[in-house]
């Protein structure tokens, strides 16, 4: 049992370590962007975040939730 607890830390320890090669050795290096909106063959085709789009949407026509709940007010009075 021992042994296989340590030979699964020793593999997830190799893995973090490959990981991280570029942040851990290289001045200045970091993780990449694994964001849709990281990625520029994606925006060059025009490809954008889905919570990006839902955020434009919602800037460009608020909700008409607004509407209803003043309706449904006015039917209760």
């Amino acid at each position: 049992m021992l042994y296989t607890l340590l030979f699964t830390l020793l593999i997830v320890a190799i893995c973090l370590v490959l990981l991280g090669l570029k942040v851990f050795f290289v001045k200045g290096g970091k993780f990449p962007n694994g964001h849709v909106s990281g990625n520029k063959a994606l925006r060059d085709k025009g490809i954008n975040c889905v919570q990006s789009q839902d955020r434009e949407a919602q800037k460009k026509s608020p909700s008409s939730i607004g509407k209803v709940d003043k309706t449904l007010d006015d039917n209760m009075n």
